[in-house]
């Protein structure tokens, strides 16, 4: 066994109550004058971008608000959330919401010192300079997006996601606050808290997994375990949805270290062709996936099923997993409503699509295109 590691993470991380309060202090203290928050619609219905904007403003910094960030975040995104950067004057840039708001602002603030389009730089360690200082702030126990160096964006052209992959997206700071997830409803807490769940299980088999990885892996699968289920019947458990956004933090550090595999490999396409949110379409790969893998690690998966407090057995792992979503309500791609004559058509360009993007290649069992497919047929 190799005890080599390496780990890439933001320069400050703060999982706690109340840690997006600090946003001001935070900015001040990156030497920031000009803020602009990125963020969605919602965010500033509910009001959370407006009291982010407060702080931002009692601390002396001047900032502007662009609420365009839509589900799965396109090219056309990026080129707007650009434009009000530009308009701005702005010197940083505050992410707030889940994992479409933080991939947004990532891909603004690197963009914004970048010449080109986000788009070229799809792939791996392809952005030649740092970008403008980034604050992220989860409203989500679920992507980990926070504390890692990966952004997905859709082309707006072409309908296909990038995954780009490059240590200028890290944020320098992430504020990680329990607090602001408590109006998450049921539904989207069950399906990014098993976005989650998949993070760390798929660090934990990953080819590229190492001895600080399982550490962080092992930790999230059962803090997340332990608790998916309490915040789900009870949004207002604080106990419950601390313990989450801390094992979606340990989650996204552990992934982003170790790589994802053959769920998130499959999950993109879905989302591409069917607009299906991204923490939901692998939540639905989940025990399917699992499952095919586990001749390749049964050992990596058993220790898995003991950290989340079952028996160590890698069977019990995937029982568990299927437990999970019939409890939490997790549908199939059909009960989605997915047009199985449109899903037909797609699904070996689907299959092609996952192996391309490179994550199969780190799953503990190789995957052809063909079984990749038949995959897609059971979860339909």
């Amino acid at each position: 066994m190799s005890f080599a590691a390496e780990l890439h993470l933001p320069q400050d991380v703060i999982v706690r109550g109340g840690a997006s309060r600090e946003v001001g202090e935070v900015a001040a203290g990156l030497g920031l004058a000009r803020v602009l928050i990125v963020t969605d619609a919602f965010f500033v219905e509910q009001g959370h971008a407006g009291r982010i904007a407060e702080r931002l403003t009692e601390a002396g910094i001047a900032t502007a608000t662009f609420s365009g960030v839509q589900p799965d975040p396109t090219t056309a995104n990026v080129e707007a959330g650009l434009a009000a950067l530009a308009a701005h004057e702005a010197d940083g840039v505050v992410a707030l919401g889940g994992g479409s708001s933080l991939d947004t602002g990532k891909a603004v603030a690197v963009m914004a010192a970048n010449d080109g389009a986000i788009a070229d730089f799809a792939g791996y360690h392809l952005i030649p300079r740092p970008g403008l200082p980034l604050i992220a702030v989860p409203t989500t126990a679920g992507t980990g997006s926070e504390v890692t160096r990966v952004t997905v964006i859709t082309d707006a052209a072409s309908e296909r996601k990038l995954m780009i992959l490059d240590d200028h997206l890290l944020p320098r700071v992430a504020l990680a606050d329990f607090e602001l997830t408590r109006s998450c409803p049921p539904d989207l807490t069950a399906h990014v808290g098993v976005d989650s769940l998949t993070h760390a299980i798929e660090a934990y088999v990953s080819a590229k997994a190492n001895p600080i990885t399982d550490a962080l892996a092992l930790r999230a699968a059962g803090l997340l375990r332990a608790h998916l289920r309490r915040a789900f019947y009870d949004g207002g458990d604080d106990e419950a949805r601390e313990a989450m956004m801390l094992g979606a933090t340990l989650a996204g550090a552990a992934f982003s270290n170790a790589s994802v595999a053959l769920v998130h490999g499959m999950s993109r396409p879905i989302g591409a062709h069917f607009h299906v949110p991204h923490g939901l379409s692998n939540a639905v790969l989940l025990p399917t996936v699992t499952r095919f893998s586990l001749a390749g690690a049964p050992a990596r998966y058993a220790e898995l099923a003991e950290a989340m407090g079952l028996a160590r057995d890698a069977e019990a792992l995937v029982d568990e997993l299927d437990a999970l979503n019939a409890e939490l309500g997790v549908p199939t791609l059909g009960g989605l409503g997915v047009e199985r004559g449109h899903f037909d058509a797609v699904k070996a360009d689907m299959a092609q699509a996952a192996l391309d993007s490179g994550s199969p290649g780190f799953n503990p069992r190789s995957a052809s295109a063909e079984e990749i497919v038949g995959l897609y047929d059971t979860i339909y």
